[in-house]
Parts: C-alpha cells; sequence; structure tokens
C-alpha cells in the first residue's frame, strides 16, 4: 500500500490522484516521435497542437499540458530522427518530391 507521499512503481503520484489515464501522454509523445506533420506544428506552437489533441478526445489535465507543452523539442526531434524512417509519418506538405507521383 502506497501512502500520499511516495511514487508508486509504474506512475506518477498526480497520474494516480488525478484518476486520468496516462495513456493520452505516451499516445501523444508517440505521436510527436512518429508524425512529422504533428511534430512540425507543435514546434511551432505547442499550446495550439494540445489544445486541438484535446479536442480530439485526449484526456489531459493541466499538469499534464503544462509538461508536454514543456517538452525539451530539441530532445523530440532528436528521438525522432534517431526512429527508423519505415516506422515515420512522413509530412508530405514538407517533402513533396518524396509522393513518388
Amino acid at each position: 500500500m502506497h501512502t500520499g507521499s511516495e511514487v508508486p512503481p509504474g506512475g506518477t503520484r498526480f497520474a494516480l490522484q488525478s484518476g486520468m489515464s496516462h495513456r493520452s501522454v505516451e499516445v501523444i509523445i508517440g505521436r510527436l516521435a512518429t508524425d512529422e506533420g504533428l511534430r512540425r506544428r507543435f514546434v511551432g506552437n505547442p499550446a495550439a497542437v494540445l489544445d486541438e489533441l484535446c479536442g480530439q478526445g485526449c484526456e489531459l489535465s493541466p499538469v499534464e499540458i503544462r509538461a508536454l507543452a514543456a517538452l525539451d523539442q530539441a530532445a523530440i526531434i532528436a528521438f525522432a530522427e534517431a526512429l527508423d524512417r519505415r516506422l515515420q509519418k512522413v509530412d508530405f506538405r514538407a517533402h513533396p518530391n518524396e509522393r513518388g507521383d
């Protein structure tokens, strides 16, 4: 049993106390890593992208929104670049010659 001052394994104390699913945070971080268009828009305006994602059904607490908006954008980009290209969703608006037309 965990007391209020302990952080239980596998989650944060806030996530457990708020009843919010950590799943939305994981999904958003995954999308930022694999979706070039979303990542580009996030780097330009994190608050607008997070608001859009919440409007699409992602459940985020105010603390999670602030934490995601404060992510190190260079680290997100570096992580995305380290992933195998086959896992990436290409933004064809940014790369019009890669469509294969």
